[in-house]
Formats: C-alpha cells, structure tokens, sequence
C-alpha cells in the first residue's frame, strides 16, 4: 500500500482525500516509479473542479520526478535506480509511488535538482509548445504574455527573452511586477488596468504585438484580440477565468485578419521521439541557465488542498512542489 490523494467527486479542495491505494507490480512496459517531487499547475484545479471531468474516482496531477523502483518485462528506456521524469495523463502524480509506461518517462540528468524537473516539466514543456509550435517566436517581436509571474509565464518570459524577444508581462501586484522584471519582461501591465488594451497599443507605438499568450480565458479574450497587430496570433491555453464562449469568425476579419489557437501540450508529444526532442530542448536551457525555475512554495503531498487553496486565491509566484 502507498498513500496518494484522490477524489470521489469533483468540487472545492475538500474533496481531496489522504488514502492508501493498492500498487500493484509493473506489467509489460510498465516501471514503478518513487515520486521525489510533484509539481501543482493551475490544471489540477480543473480535474478536481470537473471543470475537466476525470473518470472517477481519480487521482490527481500530471508531472512528477523520481526514482524508476522496479520494472516489467520488455523495457529497456530505463533501469532500476535511474532518475527519471514524466508529465502525462491520466491524472495521478499526487501519490508516493505510481506505475506508469516506460516509453513516457525520460531521463534525468544529474544536474537538475528532482524538484525543479518536478516544476518544469509540464510548465516548461507548455512555454516549449507556447513559443515554438502555437507561435514561433521571432528575434524582433513583441508578445504579450498573462500571468507573468506564474509557473508557466516565468519560464516563458525567460525563455522569449533569451530568443530576442520583446516581452510584455500582465501581472495582478507590484510584487509580481518585480518578478516578472526579474524574469525578462520589459514592460508591465497590470490586469485590473481599465485602459488595458490601450496601454499595450501605447507600448508598441499603436502597432499591437505579435501574439498574445493568454492562460486567463473567458474574461480576456476579447480584451486580447485588441492588442495584436494585424495578422497576429491569439494562443489562449488556459480558462483560469472560465472557458472562452463561442465567437464569430468576423470578430477575426475586423481586427485585421488575426490568427487562433486554442493547442493542448499532448498533441505535440505523441510519440516518444516527440517527447524526447521537446524535453531535450528544455533540459538543455535549464542547464545552461537560459531559464530557472523559481520553486517559491513548497508543501507536503498530504497537505495538497493546502495548495489549491493557495494556487487558486493567487497567493503563489513562480512554481510550486509537494513532497511526499
């Protein structure tokens, strides 16, 4: 028996429960993996909200970083004792230990601390698909990038920075201003700002910028489709305000024939050769410090709905890790 936290319905953190779970042995392709540190993202909340309705009862979480245990037959990506480290569905990093396929997990290396391939898997891996594939950023663009000072928008800010990019950081506090700051960003704007879009025409000499990176959803997504210039590109990747409603394709044409993308991180890991470019992309600038990861808080895995609390009430910066 291992301990994990899993629900039985959806609703508030309450819903999380403390248990023992039965791990069976690994089957065929399959390793038992001791979880080191587990990374919380802002998508826990909707799998334990039913905003993003699991098959219950579920566990909860999707990137971790560990020790491969014991392994079934016909595997050989990883040994027992090998650092390891995986983002993946379904849900279910919240637990001591986990038997998950092989092919997913990928290697380590020595230098990265556990808890910051914890913090970086599934955030890092989003600024990759972010900046790489949903809109490639360029040398001399100007983005506009939300929640800034967020697990996702730290690495992001760094990483768009690092590649030439003018980076434009929304953030809710003075305190997240000065992260952002710190992160790369050049300039800020302040969510609550009533002349938002106004502000981010200001700052780009009435242009508008490139593309907007957009976690917020519902609330914004009109409000960022003001401030790309002509043929530029809307990513919205997240609903931390609720899911965007459904829009006319005019409201495209009238802002100067933009672009839309709603993209999801597993459409560009499908096969394992996917997931070991993308990860070896990420290893390599966290490595050579083009990016670092803030882990500003830490919890023990039992007291998960501690976090929640705290992930939802916009109490943390930068990245967050429970310890089993």
């Amino acid at each position: 028996m291992v301990k994990a936290i899993m629900i039985d319905r959806f609703g508030g953190p309450d819903v999380m429960q403390w248990r023992d779970i039965e791990l069976p042995a690994p089957g065929p392709g399959q390793v038992r993996v001791r979880h080191k540190a587990i990374g919380l993202n802002f998508i826990d909340t909707y799998h334990r909200s039913g905003s993003y309705p699991l098959d219950l009862p579920s566990g909860l979480g999707t990137e971790a970083a560990g020790i491969v245990e014991a392994v079934g037959d016909g595997v050989d990506t990883v040994a027992v004792g090998d650092r390891v480290a995986y983002v993946g569905v379904p849900p279910g990093t919240y637990c001591e230990q986990r038997i998950y396929a092989a092919e997913r997990l990928v290697p380590l290396p020595a230098g990265i601390p556990y808890e910051t391939a914890a913090a970086a898997m599934l955030k890092g891996l989003t600024a990759w698909y972010l900046l790489f594939r949903s809109y490639p950023v360029q040398s001399d663009d100007t983005v506009l990038l939300y929640a800034a000072a967020g697990g996702v928008g730290s690495i992001a800010s760094q990483w768009a920075t690092g590649l030439g990019a003018r980076v434009i950081g929304v953030v809710s506090t003075p305190q997240k201003a000065e992260l952002a700051h710190e992160n790369g960003c050049s300039e800020i704007v302040f969510a609550d700002d009533p002349a938002f879009v106004a502000t981010v025409r200001d700052l780009t000499g009435g242009e508008g910028v490139a593309a907007v990176y957009d976690s917020v959803g519902k609330d914004t997504f009109f409000q960022s489709l003001d401030c790309l210039r002509p043929h530029g590109t809307m990513v919205t990747y997240g609903n931390a305000s609720g899911a965007v409603e459904p829009f006319s394709p005019l409201e495209l044409a009238r802002r100067g024939s933009l672009f839309v993308t709603r993209p999801v991180l597993f459409d560009f890991l499908r096969e394992r050769e996917d997931l070991l470019a993308a990860t070896g992309e990420l290893f390599t600038i966290l490595e050579n410090g083009t990016v670092r990861i803030h882990v500003h808080q830490t919890w023990p895995l039992h007291k998960a709905a501690q976090a929640h609390r705290a992930l939802e009430a916009r109490q943390t910066t930068g990245s967050t890790v429970l310890i089993p």
